[in-house]
């Protein structure tokens, strides 16, 4: 949305919209507002028609399957009837803060802290790149609870945005992706009580890996949503475009380069409809999600790299869609696990010893 996009932020009134319409958050019980169905291809049906619609900025998904789930999963029945009904229709919104300046995909470098102090806990630290981060009312944050002796103590706390000591950063300008709102949270001296905790208050950091797979699912699903998208923008500005006499989509170079994309992206999205199968049975592993992120990623990059030269100069210009995409597609190398990070989770498998097992 252009106007999103010259606010450097998603209008609040989309969530609500979204949630008013089923589209957010489709996986609660009917008590809580939802459908009562976690089948994934809801979700991803969501992520590729809104990449269709030109909003994949909107991380609407961030809020309802990367987020939400924890209360599903670690919040107790006060927390769900608390916490969900608000975010399914849209009248909160959701984040998770995980990442800090010294301390990305190394979850056990974090230095924010939660320590207990009577019948509460005490937080202090501070959070970047968190997106929906100008956005969100309720934010889950991960906090060490036990910094001396066990790095891998952690607890997840709910953070409303009108607790005392809670503070937002400015609104990060980024490379691409200008209208999803990403910003810097500050948590100084935060009184969190018991009941703003979910589950064990020193296993918060086994609980984000639980979520790692479908995150990554998530983020192969747009990125490949997001590959289709620039294929079809260059597609049909190669079969309008004249180059000596003919359109550039006559040029063999051209077929040759688009043929070739169309090959990868179809095998990509079969991938990934393949790993939404096995996530709707309780059986996507974390490698195999690491490759459906891997490949998706690349692809897309491939993807808008071939659409802007494809352009040629035109593809230089902000006025032409294909321009942003190459923007927003730099960051899908990065979150949600860097390239390199998957490959070395695909690379442990292929010289463990289960590998093996395979072929015997």
């Amino acid at each position: 949305m252009p106007q999103w996009r010259k606010n450097g932020i998603v209008d609040r009134d989309a969530f609500r919209k979204a949630g008013e319409n089923g589209f957010l958050m489709v996986w609660p019980d009917e008590k809580y507002g939802g459908l009562g169905d976690s089948d994934f291809r809801f979700e991803q049906i969501i992520i590729e028609e809104t990449c269709r619609a030109d909003c994949h900025e909107f991380f609407a998904t961030v809020h309802s399957r990367l987020v939400g789930p924890y209360f599903e999963h670690f919040g107790s029945d006060e927390q769900k009837e608390r916490f969900l009904p608000p975010c399914v229709s849209g009248k909160k919104i959701l984040a998770i803060a995980m990442t800090e300046p010294g301390a990305g995909s190394d979850l056990a470098g974090m230095k924010t802290t939660l320590r207990q102090d009577g019948d509460h806990y005490i937080l202090n630290g501070s959070k970047t790149y968190i997106s929906n981060g100008i956005n969100a009312d309720l934010i889950i944050v991960a906090a060490k609870t036990d910094p001396e002796n066990d790095p891998y103590a952690m607890a997840l706390c709910v953070v409303e945005s009108d607790m005392q000591g809670f503070a937002r950063g400015q609104n990060l300008e980024k490379m691409g992706l200008k209208a999803q709102d990403t910003a810097e949270l500050f948590f100084n001296d935060i009184q969190i009580p018991k009941d703003n905790i979910l589950g064990d208050p020193r296993k918060g950091f086994f609980y984000m890996m639980q979520g790692l797979a479908e995150e990554r699912l998530i983020g192969a699903t747009q990125m490949s949503a997001a590959a289709r998208k620039a294929f079809e923008v260059t597609r049909e500005y190669v079969m309008e475009r004249r180059a000596f006499g003919k359109a550039v989509a006559d040029q063999q170079n051209t077929q040759f380069k688009m043929a070739e994309m169309e090959a990868e992206i179809d095998m990509l999205q079969v991938f990934v409809d393949h790993c939404v199968a096995l996530h709707n049975q309780g059986k996507l592993t974390a490698v195999k999600a690491a490759k459906a992120k891997l490949q998706a990623a690349e692809i897309e990059w491939r993807m808008v790299d071939l659409g802007v030269q494809l352009h040629g100069g035109a593809g230089y210009m902000h006025e032409y869609p294909i321009c942003r995409m190459f923007l927003d597609a730099r960051i899908s190398r990065i979150l949600a696990g860097t390239s390199e990070i998957m490959k070395l989770i695909i690379g442990r498998e292929v010289f463990s010893e289960q590998y093996k097992s395979f072929f015997e």
